[in-house]
C-alpha cells in the first residue's frame, strides 16, 4: 500500500481559493482511480493573515484505513511534492506560528519534488531555496504568481497548470487523464484541460543535489517548555528604543528578536534618500513601525520588520522616492541607508535598476490604486504557458 502527500504553500487569503482548487482536484482525481483522499488547510482563513504564508494539504491513499492512519498525525511530516504558488516563498516561510524560518523544502521527502510557479530559472531559485542534505527535484511551471482570493479571483488557469505539472512529476499518485476528467467535472471547460496538458509537457525539472542551494542557516529560537513557564501570564513590554544604531542621534525602536515579518513580504520598498523631503509620512503611517530615523532625519526601512504592505509608497508625496519592487530582486535584508552612506553613486545606480525593474513588470500583488484588482481581473491572460 502507498500513501502520497502534497502540500501547497500559499499567501494567506490572497491565494486560498487557488490552493483549495489544487488540493480538491487532487482528491477528486484520485477517486476516479479507485483511491481515496482528503484535503485540508491550515491557518489561512483570518483577515489578519493577509499575505502570511499558509498551507493546504492533500493526502491520497489506497484505502480508508491507510488514510486514517496517516491523518492521525496533525499534519504530514513529509510530503512527496511541495507546491509553491509564489516564488518569493522560496526564501523560507513561517507558516504556523512565529517559531523561526522554515525552508520551503523542509517537508519534501528525499527524491521528492518542489514545484514552483515562476519566470525565474532554476539557478536563480536555488539561490533562495535553503540547501537540503538529501536530493530532490525542482520543477518550474513558467508563469507569474496568481494572487487570487480576497478581492478578485483571477481565473488564469494556474490551478490546472499546476495539476498538469503534478501529473508529470508524481504520476503514481494520480495520472494526467484522471486530472483532465476531474477538471471537466468541475469546470466543464476544455481550455482548462488544454492548459493542464501544456503544463504537463512543458514543466522543467532540474535535479538538486545534497548541499546545493542557499547555505545560510535559517533563523531559529528555542521555545520555552512548560517547565520554564512563569506562574502567571506575563507579557514583557518591548523597550522604547534609543538612538539610531546605538548612537545619540535619530531613533531606532527596540523590536522583538524573534518576531520577524519578512516571510510575509512579496514586495519591498526601496528609498531614494536624495529626494526625501523628510515629511515623516512613511514613518508615521507604517503599520509595523519598520522605519528607523537616521541622524539626518531620513527614514531607513528595517527589512526584518517590513511586511511589504506598500503603505509607505502610497503615502509618500514625492514621485519615485519610495518604490515597491518585487522581492525576487533581492538576496538579503541589508540596510539601504548604510549602502547609501557607504557608496552614494553605487546606491543610486542600484536604486535606478530596481525602480526600472518595477516599471517593466505587471504588478499583480501589493495595493497601488483603487480599481487595481478589477483592472487585473479583466486583463489576466488565460492559459498562458509561455
Amino acid at each position: 500500500m502507498t500513501t502520497y502527500a502534497v502540500e501547497v504553500v500559499y499567501r494567506g487569503i490572497f491565494q486560498k481559493s487557488l490552493s483549495r482548487n489544487i488540493c480538491r482536484s487532487i482528491v477528486l482525481a484520485s477517486r476516479l482511480e479507485g483511491k481515496i483522499g482528503t484535503a485540508f488547510g491550515r491557518y489561512g482563513d483570518s483577515p489578519e493573515r493577509n499575505g502570511i504564508p499558509a498551507k493546504y494539504f492533500a493526502v491520497v491513499a489506497d484505502d480508508a484505513v491507510e488514510l486514517e492512519e496517516v491523518l492521525a498525525q496533525y499534519e504530514p511530516t513529509q510530503v512527496d511534492v511541495s507546491i509553491v504558488v509564489d516564488d518569493t516563498l522560496c526564501k523560507g516561510v513561517e507558516s504556523w506560528a512565529w517559531y523561526g524560518l522554515q525552508p520551503i523544502n523542509a517537508l519534501t521527502k528525499p527524491n521528492g519534488t518542489v514545484i514552483v510557479t515562476s519566470y525565474q530559472d532554476p539557478e536563480q531559485l536555488k539561490e533562495d531555496i535553503h540547501a537540503k542534505d538529501q536530493p530532490y527535484d525542482l520543477a518550474i511551471v513558467k508563469g507569474s504568481k496568481s494572487f487570487s482570493g480576497l478581492w478578485v479571483y483571477k481565473d488564469d488557469h494556474t490551478d490546472v497548470r499546476v495539476l498538469g505539472a503534478l501529473a508529470k512529476v508524481c504520476p503514481d499518485m494520480v495520472g494526467l487523464d484522471s486530472y483532465k476528467e476531474a477538471i471537466i467535472q468541475q469546470w466543464e471547460d476544455q481550455r482548462k484541460v488544454t492548459s493542464a496538458e501544456r503544463a504537463h509537457g512543458r514543466v522543467h525539472v532540474t535535479p538538486v543535489e545534497p548541499g546545493e542551494g542557499n547555505p545560510e542557516e535559517p533563523f531559529t529560537f528555542d521555545m520555552p517548555g512548560w517547565h520554564d513557564m512563569e506562574e502567571a501570564l506575563v507579557i514583557p513590554a518591548v523597550k522604547p528604543g534609543g538612538g539610531f544604531r546605538g548612537g545619540e542621534g535619530g531613533f531606532e525602536p527596540v523590536r522583538s528578536a524573534v518576531f520577524k515579518k519578512f516571510s510575509t513580504r512579496t514586495m519591498r520598498p526601496v528609498v531614494n534618500f536624495e529626494t526625501c523631503t523628510k515629511c515623516t509620512l512613511c514613518w508615521l503611517q507604517c503599520p509595523d513601525s519598520c522605519f528607523d530615523v537616521t541622524p539626518e532625519t531620513l527614514y531607513d526601512a528595517n527589512m526584518e520588520a517590513c511586511c511589504g504592505c506598500g503603505v509607505c509608497e502610497d503615502v509618500c508625496p514625492v514621485p519615485d522616492c519610495i518604490t515597491m519592487v518585487n522581492e525576487e530582486a533581492f538576496t538579503d535584508n541589508a540596510s539601504q541607508y548604510e549602502h547609501w552612506k557607504r557608496d552614494r553613486d553605487g546606491y543610486m545606480n542600484w536604486l535606478d535598476e530596481k525602480i526600472a525593474l518595477s516599471k517593466t513588470e505587471v504588478r499583480e500583488h501589493g495595493f497601488h490604486h483603487v480599481g487595481q484588482y478589477e483592472e487585473q481581473s479583466q486583463t489576466a491572460e488565460v492559459g498562458n504557458d509561455d
